[in-house]
C-alpha cells in the first residue's frame, strides 16, 4: 500500500495566450478536479499548493523561452516540496497545470539519484526554441529536463541534465509531421509513437520499460500524463487537439502495472483545461478513469 500525497502545482507559464488578453485556463485544475470527486476518490495523506508567478506573455531573450525566469523560480519551489514528499515515502502526485511543471518533478529526481521516466504524452514536446513556433515550455518539456536549450533551464543548480535520455521512454505521440519527429527520432530516448504502441502490443511496451528500470538497477521512475494522449472525442478539454488518441481501455492497461509497480515514485498530470469543459462532463469521466488506476495503490 502506497500514501498518496497531492501536490498542486497550478502553473501556466508554459503556454501561450488562448486569444489576445486571455490567459489559459489549466492553472484551475486542481481546484476543479477537487470539485468533482478526485480528492474525495484518492483520499490523499496530504495536499500542498506550490502558488506560481503570475502569468505574461513575455518571451525571455537570453533562452528564448516564455516566462523562463518565472518557470526556473516556480520549478526551485515545486521540487524542493517533491524531493520532500518522495523522501517521506509518498507516491507524490503532482497537479498542473502546463506540462512544464515536469520540470520541478525533474530536477527533485535528479537531487535524489538516478531515475527513469515514462512520458506519456499525446506530443513528443522534444523541441526547443528554434524548432518551437510558440516559445512555450510546455511544448519544450521533454527536451529540456533532458538537457537540450538554455542553460537557464536545462541546468539549474547546476543538475544538467534532469534525466538521461537513455532512461526516457516517450509514449503515444501521434504528431507524425517529418521534422517534427525527426528531432526525437535522432535523440537516445526511446520513442513509440501510437501506431507502433498499438502493433507491438501494450503490455509488452509497458512491461520492457518496468524490465529496463530493473536491469539499468534505477532508483525508481517517473509518469508524465498530459491528458492530451487520450483520444479526443474522449478528452477534447486541451490546448493542442488531434484526432485519434487512447481509449480509456488502452489509458488503463499502461498506467496500471506503471503506478502500482514498487519503483513508481510518482505522477504529473497535466493539460485538462476546465475552461475548455465548462459542464464538467468530460472532467467526470477521466476522474472516474484515473481513479480507477491510483485506488489500487490504497490496496
Amino acid at each position: 500500500m502506497k500514501k498518496i500525497m497531492v501536490i498542486e502545482a497550478p502553473s501556466n507559464l508554459g503556454l501561450i495566450e488562448p486569444f489576445p488578453g486571455g490567459e489559459p485556463g489549466v492553472k484551475k485544475l486542481p481546484a476543479w478536479l477537487k470539485k468533482h470527486g478526485l480528492y474525495k476518490c484518492l483520499h490523499p495523506y496530504k495536499i500542498k499548493k506550490i502558488n506560481p508567478p503570475p502569468y505574461t506573455m513575455m518571451v525571455d531573450i537570453e533562452s528564448g523561452v516564455r516566462n523562463a525566469d518565472s518557470i526556473v523560480d516556480f520549478s526551485g519551489a515545486l521540487s524542493v516540496a517533491v524531493q520532500r514528499a518522495i523522501m517521506q515515502g509518498y507516491f507524490t502526485l503532482v497537479i498542473g497545470g502546463d506540462c512544464s511543471i515536469l520540470m520541478g518533478c525533474a530536477i527533485a529526481l535528479k537531487k535524489i539519484g538516478r531515475f527513469g521516466l515514462f512520458f506519456l504524452d499525446g506530443h513528443t514536446d522534444y523541441m526547443w526554441p528554434e524548432l518551437s513556433q510558440t516559445a512555450g515550455a510546455a511544448g519544450m518539456e521533454l527536451a529540456i529536463v533532458c538537457g537540450i536549450g538554455s542553460d537557464k533551464l536545462t541546468n539549474i543548480s547546476d543538475l544538467k541534465p534532469y534525466f538521461e535520455e537513455k532512461y526516457v521512454w516517450c509514449i503515444g505521440n501521434r504528431d507524425d509531421t517529418d521534422w517534427y519527429v525527426h528531432a526525437i527520432k535522432n535523440s537516445g530516448i526511446h520513442y513509440v509513437d501510437l501506431n507502433n504502441l498499438r502493433k507491438a502490443g501494450i503490455n509488452n511496451c509497458v512491461t520492457d520499460f518496468l524490465q529496463f528500470v530493473r536491469e539499468k538497477e534505477l532508483v525508481g521512475f517517473w509518469v508524465h500524463v498530459d491528458v492530451d494522449v487520450l483520444n479526443d472525442n474522449l478528452m477534447p478539454a486541451v490546448d493542442s487537439r488531434q484526432p485519434d488518441g487512447l481509449l480509456y481501455e488502452e489509458f488503463y492497461e499502461i498506467l496500471y502495472p506503471l503506478v502500482t509497480h514498487e519503483k513508481a515514485i510518482g505522477l504529473n498530470l497535466t493539460i485538462l483545461d476546465p475552461d475548455r469543459d465548462t459542464c464538467g462532463v468530460h472532467t467526470k469521466t477521466f476522474i472516474n478513469q484515473f481513479c480507477s488506476v491510483l485506488k489500487s495503490l490504497h490496496q
